[in-house]
């Protein structure tokens, strides 16, 4: 497979210093840069928050697809919900992915590895009972009934809000670059994608294995269920967060200035018509030269 990417664009927008982000003429998506890493999670926490307050104040119901990663934002959001008693009985929430063993098969809750079980312990299971979101409201994707995630975001009348990470090679959910010689997709038809199972690119199990397991790539499960571009992209705002530094530098500059390609799926959000990124100082410094 070759790259269709334009180096030299891409050496420019990769200079560009810090300061001169926001407010650049060529910038192509809404970003907010955060002096810390624990200022973007609470951020991302406080707008949740005030999002379940509003719609609870005007009797609506809140509609979201969440990542198990990043997941730094979900204490504070917790902490928050329990002291001051934010009704969570109205909420939907819409889980974007999770991990699948060689077989396409589920993985077991207590795996490490598991998103489901990881919300159930961390996110759920902390939150006071009488405020805690129903379990009927909480959608996990499953390989045993594929669309069902799908159709019950239509029941519910879609997605208000989608919070994501970023991936190295700007994945988003588990929704990576196909890289095959054998077949093509096109931008248009990725738009479309709905939930599938998918092996995990390489670099996606190198990163996996870098940060979570010392480099031991045999433990990381490798393939994933996933929640489509379709459903993320018909999200009434998308809310991408990342604050891994070096990094995720030049994705995140790419997202910014680059041209719309499968190479790095987040951009084929960038005409979305509320989309922003926030980020990190570190995350968002030059990858060519501070």
């Amino acid at each position: 497979m070759t790259s269709n990417i334009d180096t030299k664009k891409m050496y420019e927008f990769c200079k560009i210093p810090v300061d001169q982000i926001e407010g650049h003429p060529e910038l192509k998506v809404k970003i907010k840069i955060y002096e810390t890493k624990d200022d973007v999670y609470q951020w991302v926490a406080q707008d949740m928050l005030e999002e379940v307050i509003r719609n609870n104040d005007n009797g609506k119901t809140t509609r979201w697809i969440l990542p198990c990663g990043p997941t730094k934002q979900y204490p504070y959001f917790v902490k928050w919900v329990n002291e001051k008693k934010v009704n969570l009985k109205h909420v939907h929430v819409f889980h974007m992915d999770d991990h699948l063993d060689w077989q396409g098969r589920p993985i077991s809750l207590d795996n490490p590895f598991s998103y489901e079980g990881w919300m159930r312990k961390n996110f759920y299971g902390l939150i006071e009972d009488t405020l805690n979101v129903p379990e009927g409201q909480r959608h996990f994707p499953s390989v045993f009934s594929i669309e069902e995630i799908s159709h019950e975001i239509e029941k519910v009348g879609g997605i208000d809000t989608t919070y994501g990470g970023i991936g190295y090679r700007g994945l988003i959910a588990y929704n990576e670059e196909p890289r095959s010689p054998w077949y093509s997709v096109s931008i248009d038809e990725y738009k479309e994608s709905k939930t599938r199972i998918v092996h995990l690119n390489d670099d996606t199990l190198i990163a996996l294995s870098q940060r979570a397991t010392g480099g031991c790539s045999h433990i990381i499960p490798p393939k994933a269920i996933t929640l489509g571009m379709k459903d993320i992209l018909s999200s009434r705002r998308i809310r991408f967060i990342s604050d891994t530094g070096a990094w995720k530098r030049t994705v995140i500059r790419y997202f910014l200035f680059g041209d719309p390609t499968i190479e790095y799926p987040v951009t084929l959000t960038q005409d979305h018509p509320d989309v922003m990124v926030v980020v990190d100082r570190d995350t968002a410094l030059p990858p060519l030269g501070n």
